[in-house]
């Protein structure tokens, strides 16, 4: 949401346009391709955050539980699910951006006992 702020310099005073980013989700690392809900965040909700100095918008297409994933870009099937600058899984199958990104379309590849 774009709004307009009075800015004070010195004497003069002036309307200043500013990008309101509201803390409604998180990335960690400029590599993520994936961002966290810092709260539940509805489905058609238009989210923005910041990734490597960039605003990416997404619209989530399902509605998100506080400190799940939501997809910032379309993942492939079998591609890494990047958190923290780090591969946290990959995913079983297409994932669109602003979708869910959770144990159902995610395969898991740290503490498997079944994984050598």
């Amino acid at each position: 949401m774009l709004s307009y702020r009075k800015v004070i310099h010195g004497r003069f005073s002036f309307a200043k346009r500013f990008v309101e980013m509201s803390p409604t989700a998180i990335v960690i690392d400029a590599r993520d391709n994936v961002a966290t809900a810092l709260r539940q965040l509805e489905s058609g909700a238009s989210i923005s955050v910041e990734r490597a100095g960039k605003v990416v918008r997404v619209t989530l297409l399902q509605t998100i539980p506080a400190g799940h994933k939501f997809a910032l870009e379309d993942i492939g099937p079998g591609e890494p699910i990047i958190k923290y600058g780090e591969v946290v899984g990959r995913a079983t199958r297409r994932i669109a951006q602003g979708e869910h990104v959770h144990i159902h379309n995610v395969e898991g590849l740290r503490g498997r006992g079944d994984r050598q």
